[in-house]
């Protein structure tokens, strides 16, 4: 893969809370435009530490973090120039969107990023307008977020992001608490983001979508490094992995990627 493909590069990235739980311990990874990377493991294996390092929230204790050829670090994220080019590049939907959604009103949730990057009201509003009928949400806009429904705002959580048209995504968990056509909402809306050139990195244990919204994926162990690297077809084809990395039970069934059952057949 060329160099210029390259977006996102980690090296050797230490963190730990409170300094003694150890989240990441050693963790390097490239990230490539215009592809789909799972991060998959355990739940504390690190990835959703991981994702925030990539979106610039927390910052490694000891090894380095480029973003677009520029270093990441506390002091340049600082930097107003810097720290706004980043965000309008990067963006991230949690998994809990609660954690997300703060305004009074969808439209203004929305419309909370593009005016804190310095886009005047008018064009804001466009933006929001766009993004709002892109998702088929336009009748939640001036719905207040908290009374909505997890998929609701799920959607307006995305909504927020996108708003910004970033060139990479960042998804914690996308299908987690998700009643089942709002999963097969969000992974259409993820294959098309892909097909218009978007990178997307999410952190997931879900197996049963993996061949739909991963091209790579990077397999984390409970020691917080990452143990394989594959394609979806070869990760499911390595039972023992999987079940060494707690992503399976040893009673699991696993379909192989170009054999999963469709859903009704």
């Amino acid at each position: 893969m060329p160099h210029d493909d390259t977006l996102l590069v980690c090296e050797d990235l230490h963190y730990a809370y409170l300094e003694r739980f150890p989240a990441l311990d050693g963790v390097s990874l490239t990230v490539r435009r215009g592809e789909k990377l799972a991060l998959l493991g355990a739940n504390g294996c690190g990835k959703s530490t991981l994702l925030k390092v990539l979106d610039g929230l927390i910052f490694p204790q000891r090894g380095t973090y480029h973003a677009f050829g520029a270093q990441v670090t506390e002091d340049t994220m600082e930097d107003e120039q810097m720290s706004t080019g980043f965000r309008s590049r990067v963006g991230f939907v949690f998994q809990n969107s609660d954690a997300q959604v703060f305004s009074p009103t969808v439209r203004e949730e929305i419309a909370f990023g593009p005016l804190q990057m310095g886009m005047n009201r008018e064009q804001a509003a466009q933006r929001v307008d766009d993004v709002l009928a892109m998702l088929g949400i336009t009748e939640l806009a001036d719905r207040t977020p908290f009374q909505l429904s997890g998929g609701q705002k799920k959607k307006v959580a995305i909504a927020s992001v996108l708003v910004t048209n970033p060139d990479v995504l960042l998804f914690d968990e996308p299908t987690a608490a998700l009643d089942p056509r709002t999963q097969q909402w969000l992974m259409e809306l993820i294959e098309q983001l892909a097909d218009v050139g978007k990178t997307i990195v999410h952190a997931t244990h879900d197996l049963d979508t993996l061949h739909r919204i991963a091209d790579r994926c990077l397999v984390f162990g409970e020691n917080h490094t990452i143990v394989a690297e594959a394609t979806p077809t070869e990760l499911l084809d390595r039972r023992d992995l999987l079940l060494e990395v707690n992503l399976i039970h040893e009673h699991t069934l696993l379909f192989p990627a170009a054999r999963v059952p469709s859903v009704g057949g």
